[in-house]
């Protein structure tokens, strides 16, 4: 591992089998000064620290620096690690607070249409990816009309698979105001959907359609 003078976290392959160590045996290696611990857990979790991101930002090369820093306060703050959460909550709680301050620098939350890119299934063929890409387009559009607090927790549970307790967790709310806001975010992107003529697109067979996200919307 090396950090640039500007602060961002580089990453050198890793020796060792990612598979071999648990998210938290990493944590506590990473806290005794395992450089290669870091690296791993990197290459594990970026991804989905990154699209949280830039869901979350809705800038691609903000989300990049995003992740950088996340995992150097991984790097510096890794011996604060209790364990009483799963590392990725603990990640995401980490990405969400560095999105709030770089939405309070830019003074702006809205998303962008690369993240739609974000969750693309690559394995996919042209015509399916771009059956898919339309109808994460569309639900990406509906979440940007919900309020943040709304927008966050169906993110965090839809398409970042976290529970209900986890989400208060990242989220610094009461489990039950997490319910409510579930509750009033679904209701409100279903009225979105219906509103604008895009129930029957939503409809329409695809392979991997919104097969991402393993919850169901239910709509």
């Amino acid at each position: 591992m090396s950090i640039s003078c500007t602060g961002k976290l580089y990453i050198t392959s890793a020796g060792r089998h990612a598979s071999d160590t648990s998210d938290a045996a990493l944590i506590r290696s990473i806290a005794a000064g395992d450089k290669q611990a870091v690296q791993i857990l990197f290459a594990r979790h970026n991804v989905r620290v990154f699209r949280f991101l830039v869901r979350f930002v809705g800038d691609t090369s903000a989300a990049e620096d995003l992740v950088s820093e996340v995992f150097l306060d991984v790097w510096r703050q890794a011996g604060g690690f209790l364990g009483r959460s799963q590392v990725t909550t603990w990640l995401l709680a980490l990405a969400r607070n560095k999105a709030l301050s770089a939405l309070r620098r830019r003074s702006t939350e809205e998303l962008d249409d690369e993240a739609a890119a974000a969750i693309e299934d690559l394995q996919d063929n042209p015509e399916v990816t771009i059956q898919n890409r339309q109808k994460s387009e569309i639900l990406l559009n509906c979440l940007t009309q919900l309020s943040p607090p709304h927008r966050e927790v169906i993110d965090l549970v839809y398409y970042h698979e976290k529970s209900i307790d986890e989400v208060a967790e990242i989220t610094g709310v009461p489990q039950n105001t997490v319910k409510t806001r579930m509750f009033y975010a679904r209701k409100r992107i279903a009225e979105l959907i219906y509103l604008n003529g895009l129930h029957e697109v939503l409809a329409a067979p695809a392979a991997g359609a919104l097969r991402r996200p393993t919850r169901s919307l239910d709509f």
